[in-house]
């Protein structure tokens, strides 16, 4: 028998009619969908907490291929940050002391800006040879210190597969490991008991970001979620991406920043868009997300705050914005 998460991502949504079926809403009412090699991909838990008879609900405008992703826009490309030419080994170094490991291909949902929604998988995956050639590159890395797993999601690993990659990193100089992942909030079954051990016996210090552009996407599943996975972590933080028509708006934010904070995360980043072929009808003006993070430091302690930034290829870190 599947364990829940993997039934879960077996089963989700990948046929847009039914998606509309779900929501009780009209054939044509988002126009027709973007035939693209980037398929949907919804969990039915996700598709759950979407508003029914609701076109312009948060959740859904994520998800859904727009007609619009398959518009030529100026400036926006298969590689925004750049990252192919740096990518070796499934190892890419991006950022001084701080190296990003592609642990899988996979996500548990397909959300539309995903920067990496053309990113070369089949060619970069550090787990060839049992992490083997990843590992050694490592070894000689001796001024990097922490590893960020991303991908794809590296919770679409195994929980023993997940054991082995963190014993691995056990064996470089790497002394902490940040794992970026849309898991538990999608699929909160994925914080398993197994894997709450996994990630308490490492010796590994240990920091998870979750993924969450709008307060709707926090459910009671969630919250369990992420207070469980709280208790064996050094930090548990957020990212989201600002998104038109999804959060652009400082209530929205606001309630985003409270939500998260009542699930024990804390914000971290506010990401403004990267400029993605097949995004740029999600972008949102800088201006605005100066505006919209003034007004949050208006009506939130500093802590609930967080950083809008933009990744600058090239630049050694974050671009702070406001």
């Amino acid at each position: 028998m599947l364990p829940s998460w993997r039934e879960a991502i077996r089963t989700a949504v990948r046929d847009p009619a039914e998606l509309l079926r779900l929501l009780e809403l009209p054939p044509a009412v988002l126009g027709a969908p973007a035939r693209s090699e980037f398929p949907l991909l919804v969990p039915r838990s996700f598709v759950a907490r979407m508003r029914k008879g609701d076109p312009y609900d948060p959740l859904l405008r994520q998800v859904w291929p727009f007609a619009a992703e398959l518009d030529p826009v100026d400036g926006f490309t298969s590689d925004p940050v750049r990252e192919r030419g740096l990518a070796s080994q499934g190892l890419i170094q991006k950022y001084p002391g701080r190296v990003l490991l592609i642990a899988s291909g996979t996500c548990p949902i397909h959300c539309r800006y995903c920067f990496r929604r053309e990113f070369p998988y089949q060619s970069q995956l550090a787990a060839r040879g049992d992490w083997s050639r990843a590992i050694e590159q490592l070894k000689g890395a001796t001024d990097v210190r922490e590893a960020i797993l991303s991908g794809g999601d590296p919770l679409c690993l195994s929980n023993r597969r997940l054991r082995e990659l963190l014993a691995r990193l056990g064996d470089t100089p790497i002394t902490t490991v940040r794992i970026h992942t849309r898991f538990p909030i999608v699929v909160p079954e994925r914080v398993d008991d197994e894997l709450l051990r996994v990630l308490g016996d490492t010796p590994l210090r240990t920091v998870v970001v979750v993924h969450t552009n709008h307060a709707n996407e926090l459910d009671a599943h969630v919250e369990r979620a992420l207070s469980a996975l709280r208790g064996s972590l050094a930090a548990l933080l957020n990212q989201a991406v600002l998104l038109r028509g999804v959060n652009d708006d400082a209530d929205s934010l606001v309630r985003l920043s409270e939500r998260l904070f009542a699930c024990g995360v804390l914000p971290y980043y506010l990401h403004l868009l990267d400029r993605v072929t097949g995004a740029a009808h999600y972008d949102v003006d800088e201006d605005l997300g100066k505006r919209l993070v003034a007004a949050l430091r208006a009506r939130l302690p500093g802590y609930l705050v967080p950083r809008l930034v933009r990744e600058t290829a090239g630049e050694l870190s974050k671009t702070p914005v406001a």
